[in-house]
């Protein structure tokens, strides 16, 4: 059976907890259908292998989707310092280095190096577009192209944990910036691997994790009464 046409008041934002393996654009679809059809679109791509905030506009809430992606963002993220892989997650082929373990201090000067506004090359399998073509499509097709790097902001990282391999970062950061990179980036700075093993998204904008809803709790049918205002 499908889903009645939406109401023309149906129009807000959802903040959804995305879970681990589902794409961004899955999500925005069992959204839709459960909005009776409602324009519907996201905030900013979460991957797959990401989980956390994913801002979700629906109706006239959509016209605000490019306003809402430039909001800061923050994450929490493990990143494993013993190898590179192809996709700068735990994903992708390995590559292992082996490499003496770098001392708190040498972890927070490299972390250090990446705050402010800085220059950062986007992960290969990533949905930057390539002559028409996304990156991942051409990574997956032995294609891949090293991207340009871009400038990003970064205004924090602050370490949780830090267990050769294993660093837990939490990071603030503005629109565009590639949790994958810093990893990578990072493990080329100590001179180690790097690549995020798990990264969780708890912010956007003025949204936080304590806002979204698991899919998993989404009911059959959104009403305007669950959906947050626009921001001003």
């Amino acid at each position: 059976m499908s889903a009645p046409a939406a109401p023309p008041d149906l129009h807000g934002i959802l903040v959804i907890d995305k879970p681990l393996g589902m794409t961004s654009m899955r999500v925005v679809e069992r959204v839709r259908y459960r909005a009776r059809k409602a324009r519907t679109g996201h905030a900013g791509t979460l991957d797959p292998l990401a989980t956390g905030v994913l801002v979700v506009a629906i109706g006239r809430a959509t016209k605000s989707i490019d306003r809402l992606m430039a909001g800061e963002k923050r994450y929490e993220t493990a990143i494993d310092l013993s190898a590179f892989t192809t996709t700068d997650d735990s994903e992708g082929e390995r590559t292992e280095v082996a490499s003496p373990a770098p001392t708190l201090d040498a972890v927070r000067a490299a972390c250090s190096r990446w705050v402010g506004e800085v220059m950062q090359r986007p992960p290969a399998f990533s949905a930057i577009k390539v002559q028409g073509r996304r990156s991942y499509d051409l990574a997956r097709s032995g294609e891949a192209r090293e991207l340009a790097a871009r400038p990003v902001m970064i205004h924090g990282i602050e370490i949780d944990a830090y267990d050769f391999p294993m660093l837990s970062l939490r990071v603030h950061c503005g629109k565009g910036t590639y949790i994958r990179s810093l990893a990578r980036d990072l493990g080329t700075a100590l001179g180690t691997g790097g690549h995020c093993r798990s990264i969780r998204r708890t912010q956007v904008g003025i949204y936080g994790i304590g806002q979204a809803i698991r899919m998993d709790d989404l009911p059959e049918s959104i009403v305007q009464g669950m959906l947050r205002p626009v921001p001003a």
